[in-house]
């Protein structure tokens, strides 16, 4: 498979010199340059696709994804929104490097970092753009979320959770954090989207319910995120050593996860080609409409690899017995506990990767940032030190004034 580039392409250098300047124009006809002749024929192309050809109206054609769900002509230049998310230390940062392909070394990101990247098109002509976002700090920093999740580029837009599997003790905290901010920030905004345009909010459920399709088993037992999600499970060249029974509670309870709220699974190793290709071809897919690989891996042993829509809860299977779980109303009430503690899978699923991971509570960000000693600046603390003396005698000296034109107005004994 052909290596995806991502940078801009510089058109030749059509420069001549200055003495022969003359007798070049005058022994060339006036005609169209190479470049006009370019754009001649591509806005033709697009004609000939806006006449109707594909019969799905004006720069449409299937979606190859989803039958029944049509998306730009390929012509098109497209911008997309990736945004990445996840727990400390859990390679935010690497997925997005390798992503788009750039040689550097992972630096820890602090709060919400942004960068880019382009694709260009079979004809050159057009170059599909990447917004790139990743967020730090956890899930600390979780309300940021905000910032790229907005009306304006919901329509394209993909979110990417990493969790660190070598760590499972983080997984389900950073999994259930962010999966309910998300999916809060989302219903609001298409709330908005609704208000505006509201044939744009239902094509976004429509593409999502399109990703399990009428026929799927599990259609009315899962709440789907109405944008894409995938969920990265990063290190796996130190997960491949855990212990068998372990590594399967964790793939099995991160399967069922991303299958009932519609989201993408894989794992990732900077140290392994191989994952670090099928994590890129999947984001790919996501930003740039690329193909995309079909092929799915649910084997425990193995690196996971599960597309949206792609697994099921029977091939997943439920959770082994848990202490003080039941599985209906009826067994909870003859084993005199209270009706009210029925399980559903998801919770059945939680209580099973806890009792076997404890979590660890994630270390918060100082209320005050700037006196973490994570970002000493000598210089530039000292000046900050100065001012915030001359900030609190400014605050005196206003006190001092106001209380004695209280004084003087009699308001004050």
């Amino acid at each position: 498979m052909p290596k995806t580039t991502y940078d801009s392409i510089k058109p030749p250098d059509m420069s001549f010199d200055d003495d022969d300047a003359d007798s070049n124009i005058k022994s060339l006809p006036q005609t169209k340059s190479i470049w006009d002749l370019c754009i001649q024929v591509t806005e033709r192309a697009e004609l000939n696709v806006a006449k109707g050809i594909d019969g799905k109206g004006p720069f449409l054609k299937p979606c190859l994804m989803f039958p029944g769900v049509v998306q730009e002509n390929t012509n098109k230049s497209v911008e997309s929104t990736l945004f990445v998310v996840g727990a400390k230390s859990a390679a935010k940062t690497s997925v997005i490097l390798r992503f788009l392909d750039r040689d550097e070394q992972p630096k820890a990101t602090t709060a919400l970092e942004y960068t880019f990247g382009r694709r260009s098109k079979n004809n050159n002509l057009h170059k599909d753009v990447a917004h790139v976002w990743e967020l730090g700090g956890g899930i600390a920093l979780s309300n940021l979320i905000e910032v790229p999740i907005t009306k304006q580029c919901i329509k394209n837009l993909s979110v990417v959770i990493c969790v660190d599997l070598s760590k499972p003790e983080t997984i389900w905290t950073t999994l259930e954090s962010l999966i309910n901010t998300i999916k809060l920030r989302v219903k609001k905004v298409i709330a908005e989207l609704k208000l505006e345009c509201p044939s744009d909010a239902n094509l976004l459920i429509a593409d999502c319910l399109a990703r399990y399709g009428s026929d799927h088993p599990d259609k009315d037992a899962v709440d789907l995120i109405p944008i894409p999600i995938t969920i990265i499970g990063s290190k796996y060249d130190e997960f491949q050593n855990f212990d068998p029974e372990k590594k399967k509670i964790i793939s099995k309870t991160l399967r069922y996860v991303a299958h009932y709220h519609g989201a993408h699974l894989c794992y990732f190793s900077s140290k392994m080609e191989a994952l670090v290709m099928k994590t890129r071809g999947l984001l790919g897919h996501l930003v740039f409409k690329t193909q995309l690989s079909k092929s799915i891996q649910t084997d425990h042993t193995k690196p996971l690899y599960v597309l949206a829509g792609m697994d099921a809860s029977n091939q997943i299977g439920m959770p082994q017995a848990v202490v003080g779980a039941s599985s209906s109303p009826l067994d909870a009430y003859n084993s005199y506990a209270s009706p009210s503690l029925y399980w559903s899978p998801m919770d059945q699923w939680k209580q099973l990767f806890l009792s076997t991971f404890p979590q660890e509570a994630e270390a918060m960000v100082p209320e005050d940032p700037t006196k973490d000693s994570k970002y000493n600046e000598n210089i530039i603390d000292s000046v900050r030190s100065q001012k915030d003396e001359e900030l609190e005698r400014f605050k005196k000296q206003q006190e001092r004034k106001m209380r004695d034109e209280a004084r003087r107005e009699g308001k004050l004994l």
